[in-house]
């Protein structure tokens, strides 16, 4: 398995990066080759200061680096020397297998479309976010990549989040539900009610119906589809909500001395909740509907989960997703063609 990495991408760039691939190199031996992509020298810095070192390591120059404040459309188009073109390069030549980046999320999106393209029959791709429940974790997607959807598009949404859903995290039959503001079907926006009569016609979709936002923690469906403005939303506030709730918790534990020894006595099981909720036990999150495999980590990614998104690079190349959702739209395209 050979990695290219944004090491100049995030907003702990470069320490985080590269305290993810120090991470890898001990407990990910599927790794054969990790590309470094950045500013040599500053790569080089911090190797040196972490102290790493592994023949395993290939540092790739590129000079210019993508700010926030960039279009993802302007940062590919005028920054063609970015780390996050240059790493998309890498898999576009063959060289790589898979690229991450906890950078710019426009530009990782724009760049692995515009080089990369997507998977024949696929017309945009999507962002598919593991999010964890009572239960069970599911994929969310699109949680980003396109704001503005059509109905059709989040059909190849159910069709990639299901393939997921199935061939990485195991589920034999995954469950498919549609994000709105209620369950009944005359409830939603013109998407998502447009959407849902495409679903329940569908073959091939275990389509349960409407989902609401309560839903979502206790027993959701094994993929959640939407458009990516509402899935970013869902996403970026589970995300505050979750580390929210852990500060009160723990604010409240501090406050007397009395809570203070049941928190000590409890704190394996607030651990355990906490690695289950954890964005970064997840580590980042698979642009699917491409031609290659793009890993988008969060923006503030510590070292730990830039290990987990290399993980999941692995993870997601190991189970040949792009075959499978190929073969799904290809049976659907058939089904339709076949009434």
């Amino acid at each position: 398995m050979k990695i290219a990495l944004d090491v100049m991408g995030g907003d702990h760039a470069p320490q985080n990066p590269m305290g993810g691939v120090k991470l890898a190199l001990e407990s990910l031996p599927q790794i054969d080759r990790i590309f470094l992509v950045g500013v040599p020298e500053v790569i080089e810095r911090e190797m040196a200061a972490q102290g790493i070192a592994s023949p395993k390591l290939e540092i790739v120059p590129a000079l210019q680096v993508v700010d926030m404040s960039d279009s993802g459309l302007d940062a590919v188009r005028r920054k063609k020397d970015s780390s996050i073109s240059r790493a998309v390069d890498l898999v576009k030549d063959g060289k790589a297998d898979a690229v991450v980046s906890a950078g710019h999320t426009g530009a990782a999106v724009t760049a692995s479309l515009i080089k990369l393209r997507t998977l024949p029959h696929i017309e945009r791709p999507a962002i598919a976010a593991i999010m964890p429940s009572v239960t069970h974790s599911w994929v969310l997607i699109d949680a980003g990549a396109n704001p503005d959807s059509l109905p059709e598009h989040l059909v190849q949404n159910a069709l990639m989040g299901s393939a997921y859903a199935r061939h990485v995290l195991g589920r034999a039959e995954p469950r498919v539900g549609l994000m709105s503001n209620g369950t009944e079907e005359e409830k939603g926006n013109s998407l998502c009610k447009e959407a849902g009569k495409l679903l329940r016609s569908t073959p091939g979709i275990r389509f349960i119906g409407n989902v609401e936002g309560h839903d979502l923690w206790q027993e959701p469906p094994d993929v959640v589809v939407c458009d990516g403005f509402t899935g970013n939303i869902i996403l970026k506030t589970s995300e505050a909500l979750a580390e929210a709730l852990i500060s009160m918790i723990k604010g409240e534990i501090l406050a007397s001395k009395m809570t203070m020894i049941g928190g000590k006595l409890a704190k394996p099981a607030f651990k355990r909740v906490h690695k289950r909720i954890s964005a970064d036990e997840a580590g980042g999150m698979p642009l699917l509907g491409l031609n290659g495999i793009t890993i988008i980590a969060h923006g503030g990614a510590s070292a730990y989960a830039m290990k987990n998104a290399l993980r999941m690079a692995c993870d997601t190349f190991a189970q040949q997703i792009n075959p499978h959702i190929e073969a799904a739209v290809s049976q659907h395209l058939l089904i339709h063609a076949n009434p």
